[in-house]
């Protein structure tokens, strides 16, 4: 009964540290945001309102927009981060001269400081003497010559429409050019984590398995897709989580690429939809931004548990089952 004791009064110690750690930084702000929610917060705390901002945010037309935004985001940089990742770890997976060097390589922009990352890309966007955009003009493309792309609220297929001379109409638009930027950006800085990760759970499919495969007649596409991509499933699972809730917090880079364009809406995720009500001039305070922000975690509350619940029976975890 006393060693017992001591080994519980040990864990406690242990694990004290961590615990007022998650409490002081996360779970406190998560409570005080819900407080703040209740209220008509603005520099200081005002009337208690109770559910007035949620119902607000939910008739909010800025709202629902913001989340289409983020809707074309997530589907135009979660799916591509993941195949080209794919894609590279396979290569780096081979035997290969420099293979260290290219996983390094790789890697790289996912270290590298997204305020700094996005500064530099913004300058490559900016600039109208690019290769590509002489390429474009060239072609017929119509391009906004004082930004090029981050100022550009055309949809994409809207631009390529009226390239050709034709039309589409407004809910065909898709995604803005200046977002299809932004999403070139957060795919080459995400590339490095997922090709790495992919890499680990590639080397560690024994080379026994894929074999016997092939003696079996398994090769190209039909060993990917009966062998490699089954036992590959849970770290693919893994970065689909993880990849989708980024997506859905992304704001440091917008805000540096944009440098607080409005641009008609196009490029307001749902964080910076938030970060635009709460804290800047004309918006509708903490209280207003806390409840959207709320109504953001339950909606990737819900989404993560659809992914598990629909997507995470299909993971195959090697235990026989």
């Amino acid at each position: 009964m006393a060693r017992r004791r001591r080994e519980f009064w040990t864990a406690i110690c242990c694990l004290a540290p961590s615990a007022v750690v998650i409490t002081a930084f996360h779970l406190w702000p998560l409570l005080y945001a819900a407080w703040v929610s209740l209220h008509d917060w603005g520099i200081k705390q005002g009337p208690l309102v109770g559910l007035a901002n949620y119902r607000e945010a939910l008739g909010s037309a800025k709202w629902w927009q913001s989340l289409g935004v983020t809707g074309w985001y997530v589907l135009g940089t979660v799916p591509a981060t993941l195949l080209l990742a794919y894609l590279i770890a396979e290569l780096l997976n081979r035997p290969l001269r420099g293979r260290s060097f290219y996983r390094v390589l790789f890697f790289t922009p996912y270290i590298v400081s997204p305020v700094a990352a996005a500064a530099v890309w913004r300058g490559l966007f900016s600039r109208v003497s690019l290769p590509v955009n002489h390429w474009l003009v060239a072609h017929g493309w119509q391009i906004n010559e004082s930004g090029i792309w981050l100022i550009e609220p055309r949809g994409l297929f809207q631009w390529i429409a009226e390239a050709h001379g034709a039309s589409v109409p407004s809910w065909a638009h898709g995604p803005s050019l200046a977002l299809c930027c932004i999403m070139v950006v957060a795919i080459w800085t995400n590339l490095g984590f997922a090709t790495v990760v992919l890499l680990g759970g590639l080397s560690q499919i024994p080379t026994e398995v894929l074999e016997a495969a092939r003696l079996d007649g398994a090769t190209g596409w039909r060993l990917r897709r009966q062998i490699i991509w089954p036992l590959l499933s849970p770290v693919l699972f893994f970065l689909l989580i993880v990849f989708v809730i980024r997506a859905f917090q992304a704001f440091s880079q917008i805000y540096v690429l944009t440098g607080q364009n409005d641009l008609l809406g196009t490029t307001s995720t749902a964080t910076y939809y938030i970060w635009q009500e709460a804290f800047q001039s004309g918006g509708k305070g903490p209280g207003f931004g806390s409840a959207v922000a709320y109504l953001l975690f339950v909606m990737v509350l819900a989404l993560t548990w659809l992914q598990f619940a629909v997507l995470g029976r299909r993971v195959h975890y090697g235990s026989g089952e």
